[in-house]
Order: C-alpha cells, then sequence, then structure tokens
C-alpha cells in the first residue's frame, strides 16, 4: 500500500512532503486546471516521513482511506516524473482554499 495525496493538495501544493522523501517518490504537476502532487505508488516504501509534513493534511496513509485520488496519484505518476521540482510554499502561508485549514 502506498500513501496518497488527496483533493486537499488541489491547487494547494506546498510541496513540503518532497524534501522529507527518502525515495523521491512525490511529483508536481498540473490535474484539471491546478497544482497539484502525486505519489507514485511504484516507489513509495511507506515510511511515513511525508504526511507530518503537509500542513493541510492532504496525505493519506494508505489507499484504503482514497481509492479514487489513489487512482488519480497512480495514473498522473508516469507522466509527472520528469516535471521540474518545484520550490516549497512555507508551512505557515495560509491556504488558499476556503474549506482547508491549517493543521497543527
Amino acid at each position: 500500500m502506498s500513501y496518497v495525496i488527496i483533493e486537499k493538495c488541489l491547487g494547494e501544493r506546498y510541496a513540503s512532503c518532497v524534501s522529507v522523501c527518502p525515495v523521491d517518490c512525490i511529483y508536481p504537476g498540473d490535474y484539471k486546471g491546478e497544482e497539484f502532487m502525486v505519489i507514485d505508488p511504484a516507489i513509495c516504501i511507506t515510511c511515513g516521513a511525508c504526511l507530518p509534513e503537509c500542513p493541510i493534511g492532504a496525505i493519506v496513509e494508505s489507499e484504503d482511506y482514497s481509492p479514487e485520488w489513489a487512482k488519480i496519484n497512480a495514473e498522473l505518476s508516469p507522466s509527472y516524473k520528469a516535471n521540474p521540482k518545484v520550490p516549497e510554499r512555507a508551512k505557515d502561508d495560509p491556504p488558499r482554499k476556503p474549506g482547508n485549514k491549517l493543521v497543527q
């Protein structure tokens, strides 16, 4: 089972998860015209390093928690893999979408 980046990341993309990933399996891209990140399930070792790094809780620890977004991560990973890294956004930067909140 792989960790999964879910809809909360859509349009937010803090990218703080990338720097802690020991296997470099998190990639940036655009999905439906908005910034997004995905976790490549073929590479993810489920170490958990990324989970506490997302300031809005946009990562879940199992494909079972969000099968729909697990499928999206898997489908987009091959095309996102070659994208250049993106700069990390400050964790205290307020979310852009009103439904998202910073987690403590």
